[in-house]
């Protein structure tokens, strides 16, 4: 095979080797059919002349699918890490694909954390408002619903045409220590889920379109009974008792653990976008819910930003309403399948 297909096959036309051929066909745009370049794909991963990493990865280019699960399924790809995806309209973009949990498949989307706890709705606070707290702007910036993209997947912190391009089926959240590198997201996280109901099919297939149906903003509607959907969830790294336990002692009497929960509504009808790891109980959805609209009226500012009222008590005090420390410094991570 290697004879046939490898370095020591060369034309005599062109003097060229049938690997160089196959690049040089797929850079000249000779070869967009997906199934022609699935085979050339195939054709020079047969080939056994050394590589380096950096040259593998960065042949995932060649690769045409709007998400890591198509990249699972048809390129047999079955390592983490980061992968090129291709919108519906033709943007190619790089992102992070988990290939191994629940078979893979996983396409990162998004990430929220809080890089500045003391910023009340601030600079860095994107999935509320950036404009401090404000009644007349009750979507605050609308990143729930809108198609702006941010930050670098690396740092965990960006966030791709996926999350309103890929029409999905179920969620992953990871939950991991700010700062660490992509290698160490997985054996790091302090805890790990997924949905598998297929619950996103109900609601458009992605956020972007639940948060449509169910809008994150001031003044939405009442607690409780216009709450979004909430979904129960597998756990991959962790279990209810520890999803309890990141959250402080007074929050753990407003939410049952085991489920994801979207636009939940405060007694002042602040609204936050998502629970992650809990259902809501009560009214008090500041101190466990991360995202928000644009104004929260309980001691404003002093809610407003992505992470609410985690440090309600105190910074990482885990007193009264304030969480864990570890729970304040973790970015959480949404992915799609």
């Amino acid at each position: 095979m290697k004879e046939l297909f490898g370095e020591s096959f060369v034309s005599k036309d062109t003097g060229k080797t049938f690997a160089n051929t196959i690049k040089e066909e797929v850079a000249s745009y000779k070869w967009r059919n997906t199934r022609h370049i699935q085979t050339l794909h195939f054709w020079v991963r047969l080939q056994k002349f050394p590589r380096e990493r950096s040259y593998e990865i960065r042949d995932r280019c060649l690769y045409i699918a709007r998400s890591c699960q198509e990249i699972r399924a048809h390129y047999f790809e079955f390592e983490d890490g980061l992968y090129y995806l291709t919108t519906e309209n033709g943007v190619v973009y790089q992102t992070f694909c988990d290939m191994t949990t629940d078979g893979g498949g996983w396409t990162l989307v998004a990430s929220v954390h809080e890089n500045n706890i003391y910023g009340k709705c601030t600079l860095g606070d994107r999935w509320t408002s950036q404009q401090g707290s404000n009644p007349f702007r009750p979507e605050g910036d609308g990143n729930w619903v809108n198609m702006n993209t941010f930050g670098k997947v690396e740092g965990a912190t960006a966030d791709d045409p996926g999350y309103y391009d890929i029409k999905a089926q179920d969620m992953s959240v990871w939950h991991i220590p700010n700062n660490k590198q992509m290698k160490d997201w997985n054996p790091t996280a302090i805890l790990r889920y997924h949905t598998e109901t297929r619950f996103l099919s109900q609601y458009g297939g992605n956020l972007y379109e639940l948060f449509h149906r169910y809008p994150v903003k001031y003044n939405a509607r009442a607690p409780l009974i216009n709450n979004g959907p909430s979904i129960p969830i597998v756990y991959d790294h962790g279990d209810k008792q520890t999803t309890k336990a990141f959250y402080g002692p007074y929050a753990q009497r407003e939410f049952e653990p085991g489920f994801i929960s979207f636009r939940a509504i405060h007694w002042e009808w602040a609204a936050m976008a998502i629970c992650s790891g809990t259902k809501p109980k009560g009214g008090q959805v500041d101190a466990y819910c991360i995202g928000g609209g644009g104004h929260f009226p309980e001691a404003a500012p002093k809610q407003c930003g992505d992470f609410t009222s985690f440090a309600w008590n105190g910074y990482g005090t885990h007193k009264g309403w304030s969480a864990s420390k570890d729970m304040l410094e973790a970015a959480v991570l949404l992915f799609y399948r």
